[in-house]
């Protein structure tokens, strides 16, 4: 099973300057755990997550005057559509991290998180196909 079949074509996006109290509503209301943080100014897309919004409301930072730049993670693995499902499972645990944004010919193609691979395993009834050990190297 390909990254394409279990992606979310529809990705919540926000942008720099909004609070994270913005972000949480946002993806509360969406019902999503991250969101795809597109500033012009910066040289690619960034993502905020359920996690990181935690974070900062946990250490202390005003929910409403924290801005989305201040708390996302800039440095992101990037999945390909045609990534099988197991190798998506494998980058987000060597990264330490759940949600991975699905780039196709340079565009935003959408979002796939670690639920949603899940999903698809186990409505799929799929066996993972990933040796014992790859998903630590």
């Amino acid at each position: 099973m390909q990254v394409r079949e279990g992606m979310s074509e529809t990705v919540l996006t926000i942008g720099p300057r909004h609070t994270i109290r913005d972000a949480a509503a946002a993806m509360y209301r969406r019902n999503v755990g991250a969101a795809v943080v597109l500033d012009p100014e910066a040289p690619g897309p960034g993502v905020i997550t359920e996690r990181d919004i935690l974070r900062a409301v946990g250490a202390g930072e005003d929910p409403d005057r924290e801005l989305v730049s201040e708390h996302l993670t800039s440095d992101l693995t990037f999945a390909s559509p045609d990534w099988s499902l197991e190798r998506a499972a494998a980058a987000m645990v060597r990264g330490g991290f759940r949600h991975l944004v699905v780039v196709d010919g340079g565009e935003l193609a959408g979002i796939l998180s670690m639920r949603d691979i899940v999903r698809c395993w186990t409505e799929d009834g799929a066996s993972c196909e990933v040796p014992a050990g790859a998903a630590e190297a």
